[in-house]
């Protein structure tokens, strides 16, 4: 199972553009890239809640600073979003070896969707699952258990790779090894708790193979 910002895509420039538009909408100073980095990975009303904060706005309704967001983000999420290297091909070697990939983000389902299928991945996913498609998301365990249910999976026999402390600690949370994508957004520090540590998307797959052949 795998997270989707930071992990499977390097979302981060439309992201921050949609974020800069944002707010711009109400006059406020724009944000770097490198700013915005470490404002992903826990869903939109974060990342809007930490852009405000960061331009240090006040009086803003919230609610509809998110509502904002999304007209801006959703027609161009994938505008400027690239796969990871290796990221389609490790998909479907995964597939082939009889593993079910399923997806499990912060991200709202449907700019998820939007996402996996520009890159024609979206069939290859067992589950998709949101931070708005159960009343928990990461980083509780519960998101993460509903996931690894929806794509027909047990949680002994299931994997979480991300590259958020949120991935690592709802995943073990579940009862699920983990694996810190340190190729992602997160700092390095946040992948302290998971079962591996992975410096590529392949990388993350031959630790699933290798856990999973053994048993």
């Amino acid at each position: 199972m795998f997270d989707l910002d930071g992990t499977l895509v390097d979302s981060l420039p439309d992201l921050a553009e949609s974020l800069r538009e944002m707010l711009a909408t109400y006059g406020l100073p724009k944000l770097s890239d490198e700013r915005v980095r470490p404002m992903v990975g826990d869903g939109v009303g974060v990342l809007v809640s930490r852009g405000l904060a960061a331009v240090e706005a006040h009086g803003i309704d919230h609610d509809e600073a998110v509502r904002r967001y999304m007209a801006i983000y959703e027609p161009r999420a994938t505008r400027l979003t690239r796969l990871f290297p290796e990221t389609r091909e490790t998909i479907e070697a995964l597939r082939a070896a009889g593993f079910n990939c399923a997806l499990c983000t912060n991200k709202p389902v449907a700019a998820a969707r939007i996402i996996l299928e520009r890159f024609e991945l979206a069939k290859s996913f067992a589950a998709i699952a949101g931070g708005d498609s159960f009343p928990a998301r990461k980083p509780d365990p519960e998101h993460v258990r509903r996931t690894v249910a929806l794509a027909g999976g047990t949680p002994d026999q299931a994997v979480m790779v991300g590259d958020h402390r949120n991935d690592v600690v709802a995943g073990n949370g579940a009862g699920l090894r983990t694996i810190f994508a340190d190729w992602g957004y997160g700092a390095a520090a946040m992948g302290d708790q998971a079962t591996a540590i992975a410096s590529a998307i392949d990388d993350a797959a031959r630790f699933m193979m290798a856990w999973f052949k053994s048993e």
